[in-house]
């Protein structure tokens, strides 16, 4: 049970908001008692979707894109490679060389088939100089009908290019001005290899999709159509309305809107393939006041993560890290969770000089108080720092939150003018400082580690995923000594969807957009649910 100063801290930012939300849920929850209108639809799912410039969800490295195209290889639960559009693949000593048999008979959906000619044009695409996508930095050769070799590093780091690089169609791609890959009109009518084929397209509005009657695996999937519904930002209303069947909700603050709704069941699913994308209460480690590893270490045992997970509405289930991992790892569960202790935090900030003075208890050191401000962004994050300014307060440290706009609080990071800040990381390998602040000299966070610096020289040297593990293990250890930043909660993505979408399960499968073939839908006559809902009230 939440403490009641705790609730008062955190909920208080968002109370105003929650209301409103649960008084249309009450309103939505009203409309059910004569019955759900997403039984009337049938075999078809309409799934909405926000945030599409040009309405485009169907161009490859969106969410959508595995409704229409195939990549060359699945990835399971536990991390491992599962046939796809290639049935069987060997690798060099040095992996840098892997070799694939494309899987015969799989045909796009205009009826010509798909070759290996189709695999190493949008190889090459994606390897271009001037790369919209992926980037990638291989080569690819092919040998005969049925097999080619991609050779260089970084084609199988983290989840690997091979599992989530949708193979497109030469024959209607190749001339077309790489430069407006976004603007082609073919991701409006799109003509893929995958589990569902265009339909038509209603511009401003949405895409209708159809089960592909040859798919390869031999029967059509079971959900017989699919809409994908463009939402303009009104997701919520749409989901609570009856119009759709499921959303992905941005900010999970709204979920108690829907928390007591029967009709819809939320899955999280983390972000990126379950990698390093989290979001940590950052130290401007050069600042007087973090400049010290034990006040860092102080500070985050400080901080109750399974309470926080309650607070943000993720379930108590959902795995916390303190440490950065492969995806392999995360797939398994390694890892551990970050420690809870509170005496130990006042110990150390006691040895450390920091002692309570005064009759408010703030913490001072030669004259000075412990007080910062954190720079946060609206929504979860600034949620987070509420009741990580709570837990410091009963500590004795002062944290005002800040909340910014998205460009200026990165821009203000990445100037290194802040104290503070509850910001999220996506460390995969990156040099990019805003993907992964650890990789970069100088670091916008201040932390210096010669340690480190050999770690990610040996890491970006690193193929063999046995050794990246290890390299991973080290890293994570080196991040719980010195404590350059706190570990607060993974990214993940809330997707609310209807009961009567089946198969779903978090956090591997939790994307009703990526695992569409593998669903179904719970369809029985519109008469029995209208008893069911009879018999309820």
């Amino acid at each position: 049970m939440l403490r009641r100063a705790r609730q008062q801290a955190v909920l208080a930012a968002i109370a105003r908001r929650e209301w409103l939300l649960q008084m249309l849920a009450l309103g939505a929850a009203g409309c059910r008692r004569s019955e759900d209108r997403a039984y009337a639809r049938g075999n078809t799912m309409i799934a909405g979707v926000d945030g599409y410039a040009n309405d485009r969800p169907l161009t490859p490295d969106e969410y959508a894109e595995y409704l229409v195209y195939l990549p060359l290889v699945r990835v399971d639960e536990r991390g491992q490679r599962r046939p796809c559009l290639a049935t069987e693949w060997t690798h060099s000593g040095d992996f840098l060389e892997w070799t694939y048999r494309l899987r015969p008979g799989v045909s796009w959906h205009d009826g010509r088939p798909v070759t290996v000619d189709d695999v190493k044009f949008t190889h090459d695409l994606h390897a271009r100089a001037d790369s919209l996508v992926y980037g990638l930095r291989t080569t690819c050769t092919v040998h005969d009908e049925s097999t080619f070799t991609i050779r260089g590093a970084g084609w199988t780091r983290g989840q690997g290019a091979d599992s989530f690089m949708s193979i497109v169609p030469k024959h209607l791609l190749d001339g077309l001005d790489y430069q407006k890959w976004y603007e082609w009109d073919f991701w409006l009518r799109p003509v893929g290899n995958g589990p569902y084929r265009y339909l038509r397209y209603q511009p401003g509005t949405m895409v209708e999709l159809e089960a592909n009657p040859d798919y390869y695996r031999g029967s059509k999937p079971p959900i017989e159509r699919v809409v994908l519904k463009f939402t303009r930002g009104a997701s919520l209303t749409e989901l609570l309305s009856g119009s759709v069947d499921a959303i992905v909700l941005n900010d999970s603050s709204q979920l108690p809107a829907i928390a007591n709704d029967a009709r819809f069941r939320t899955y999280w699913e983390m972000t990126n393939g379950g990698s390093n994308d989290f979001v940590a209460l950052l130290w401007q480690n050069e600042h007087p006041l973090f400049r010290d590893p034990e006040v860092r270490r102080a500070l985050s045992l400080a901080i109750n993560r399974r309470e926080l997970l309650q607070v943000l509405n993720q379930p108590s289930e959902f795995s916390l890290v303190d440490g950065v991992y492969t995806s392999r790892q995360a797939r398994r569960g390694e890892g551990s969770e970050p420690r809870y202790n509170v005496t130990e935090a006042v110990r150390l900030l006691d040895t450390s000089g920091w002692r309570r003075r005064g009759s408010d208890g703030l913490r001072q050191r030669a004259g000075r108080e412990f007080r910062f401000t954190a720079l946060t962004q609206p929504g979860s994050w600034t949620t987070a720092a509420l009741y990580v300014q709570d837990q410091f307060r009963d500590l004795g440290v002062r944290m005002e939150v800040q909340p910014l706009e998205r460009g200026t609080a990165q821009t203000r990071l990445q100037a290194r003018n802040f104290e503070a800040a509850v910001f999220r990381n996506h460390f995969v390998n990156s040099t990019d400082w805003q993907l992964g602040f650890l990789g970069v000299e100088p670091s916008p966070i201040g932390y210096r580690s010669p340690d480190l610096t050999r770690l990610l020289e040996r890491l970006r040297m690193a193929i063999d995923p046995v050794v990246e593990d290890q390299l991973y293990g080290e890293m994570s250890d080196l991040l719980r000594r010195d404590q350059p930043f706190a570990f607060l909660f993974r990214s993940a993505v809330p997707h609310v969807v209807h009961t009567r979408v089946r198969g779903l399960a978090a956090p591997w499968h939790s994307n009703p957009l990526v695992a569409t073939e593998d669903l179904w839908l719970d369809v029985r006559p519109r008469s029995e649910h209208a008893q069911q809902n009879q018999a309820h009230e």
